[in-house]
């Protein structure tokens, strides 16, 4: 059996938060590890912002969204959305504490619990900080190397490995060398966990 899955994500993706814990316990009821790349969708390979979508497509996706958390058991706050920052300072977060060997699940579960049940806005140094403190990490340490060019490095790199991967949207996850997009997937990977993979 393959070690691990990758798991592309965003914390600014309302799919990447929804499906986040269920993805999580089906790999530790596989005995899997979760190898995570922290990326922004993929435009370059047909990836489209929801921003970027005719009315009549993101009028469905909202109602979409309020389905699967509905069901995931999770809350989106889709009021005042458009008063918040770029939520893409909080992943050099998460990407830094990846790299610092540190409890990335949990620091990623809080900021996007702030960000999409909160309305809390994680573009502000000073708010994901005081997300990141209250979920006892070093807030500002990770503050520091979330600013450093190692870890935007690290980004790029991430961007980069996924497009070659052919990843467009999040949340995508690659085990044994097959892609699943979206959260709605995870049946289908945990069929493949369990060796009943579908040919396609």
């Amino acid at each position: 059996m393959t070690e691990a899955i990758d798991y592309f994500f965003g914390i600014g993706s309302p799919w990447s938060f929804i499906g986040l814990d269920a993805f999580s316990e089906l790999a530790g009821r596989y005995g899997v590890s979760i190898r995570p790349h922290v990326i922004s969708v993929i435009e370059d390979n047909g990836g489209i912002y929801s921003r970027n979508r005719p009315e009549a497509r993101r009028a469905y996706w909202t109602k979409d969204l309020k389905r699967w958390a509905a069901l995931r058991g999770k809350t989106l706050n889709f009021e005042n959305r458009g008063a918040l920052s770029d939520p893409t300072p909080a992943g050099f977060m998460v990407i830094a504490a990846i790299e610092d060997g540190l409890d990335w699940l949990k620091l990623t579960r809080a900021l996007q619990a702030a960000f999409w049940t909160n309305g809390d806005d994680i573009g502000r140094s000073e708010v994901r900080q005081a997300i990141a403190e209250q979920a006892g990490f070093d807030a500002a340490r990770l503050e520091e190397r979330a600013q450093s060019e190692a870890i935007h490095s690290v980004w790029h790199s991430n961007i980069e490995g996924a497009k070659s991967a052919g990843i467009f949207g999040l949340p995508t996850f690659r085990y044994d060398d097959e892609l699943y997009w979206g959260q709605d997937s995870l049946p289908f990977l945990e069929r493949h966990l369990n060796g009943e993979k579908i040919a396609v």
